[in-house]
């Protein structure tokens, strides 16, 4: 068997029998179109192209380093193209680095780039849920609900499927004696954290703060008048000058940029509904030349399209 296989099943375990292992190992990842049941997940759709085992390319970051080489091409995501799995599972590349769940990736990916066995299998339920619960709070801090094409209820709970050993109880209970940082509150000054921050806000300015207070279990953070603005997206200039921002449910998690006021700051959000969400603010700091490179970055960079993905 192949060091990637391996590599594979050390890191995911697979809920069958022996057996059915055994037939996994034997395959070597070989993938048999005549076995490929369309009517599993994606309710009967035909498609164009007959499915194709194939080398998962080194710019599909969200899946490069799983654990296994060769992934299945339609996927079980009705992705039919790699352009299109580069396109959508970047938008998810954020969310693996934020850590909200050990699983994230696994769970991911086993739906983008399904590994290559003799019939697809699933995710688990119970997987789904677990980084579901886990990421969600994650996620409606930058304004994205938990989409529809990641219902849990459409994966198999007692058939065949996919998941990761649960970590030791006694650590993942263990009080970590402060509350987590508020997602948006990342401090981490590297350029691909600023970046991925902007990616998911739809403007972004250059600004000091006025005042910080509390309503309900939002923070809500008034701007000084004085703006300067860097992406404008769909936040209109009569907008700018009144502008107040949310930190959704930020009222009991630290977010160290809130304390000092007298800071400028790259701050970036969303709107969602009728309110401004505050999805990113990092110090504006002129002595840092990794700061300087990723203004330089933000003014070039093309960002993955978030709207089509979290629907």
């Amino acid at each position: 068997m192949r060091s990637t296989s391996v590599l594979f099943w050390r890191m995911i375990r697979l809920t069958v029998t022996v057996a059915l292992l055994s037939l996994c190992r034997a395959t070597e990842y070989e993938y048999l179109s005549m076995s490929w049941k369309p009517d599993m997940y994606n309710g009967g759709r035909s498609y164009v192209k007959p499915p194709q085992c194939m080398e998962i390319p080194d710019d599909l970051r969200l899946c490069h380093s799983v654990g296994y080489d060769n992934m299945m091409l339609p996927n079980l995501l009705e992705h039919e193209t790699i352009a299109e799995v580069k396109q959508q599972a970047s938008s998810w590349v954020p969310l693996v680095h934020k850590n909200c769940h050990p699983a994230t990736q696994v769970f991911l990916c086993a739906l983008f780039a399904p590994v290559c066995l003799e019939r697809p299998i699933l995710p688990c339920r119970w997987m789904c849920e677990a980084v579901r619960d886990g990421c969600t709070p994650i996620m409606e801090a930058f304004g994205f609900p938990w989409p529809e094409m990641f219902t849990c209820d459409k994966f198999p709970q007692d058939d065949v499927c996919i998941a990761i050993s649960q970590p030791n109880a006694t650590e993942a209970t263990k009080p970590t004696g402060h509350s987590p940082i508020c997602p948006p509150c990342d401090n981490e000054m590297k350029t691909d954290t600023i970046v991925e921050h902007m990616c998911a806000s739809e403007f972004a300015l250059k600004t000091k703060i006025k005042e910080v207070t509390q309503e309900n279990a939002d923070r809500k953070v008034i701007l000084q008048k004085r703006k300067k603005l860097l992406k404008q997206g769909t936040l209109k200039k009569k907008d700018l000058k009144k502008l107040v921002l949310y930190l959704k449910n930020g009222a009991d998690c630290p977010c160290q940029q809130l304390d000092n006021l007298g800071n400028q700051y790259l701050i970036m959000g969303r709107k969602v509904d009728k309110q401004y969400l505050l999805t990113g603010i990092h110090k504006w700091d002129k002595s840092s030349k990794e700061f300087k490179n990723t203004i330089k970055k933000l003014k070039t960079y093309k960002c993955p399209a978030f709207e089509n993905v979290f629907k």
